[in-house]
């Protein structure tokens, strides 16, 4: 497991997370985990494609915002 972080532009302003990449995950359990301020805000799966898909939404941002980090975190190739 590796943490790494990123920010997203919302509403004209820089907000921070942290992600943590289960580098080795298997079936059961998404692929990256995403934090804000040590708060639990989402998680990311990749498909057979490697594009991400949202696999949990506890509803602590807007859906609108986890796709705003999809987009950051295949914007790394990862």
């Amino acid at each position: 497991m590796e943490n790494f972080e990123i920010s997203v532009a919302v509403d004209n302003e820089n907000q921070h997370f942290v992600v943590r990449d289960y580098m080795h995950h298997d079936e059961t359990h998404c692929k990256y985990e995403v934090f804000k301020d040590g708060q639990f805000v989402g998680s990311f799966e990749p498909d057979h494609h490697k594009i991400l898909h949202i696999c949990q939404n506890p509803g602590v941002v807007p859906e609108a915002v986890l796709h705003l980090i999809c987009d950051q975190l295949e914007s790394y190739h990862i």
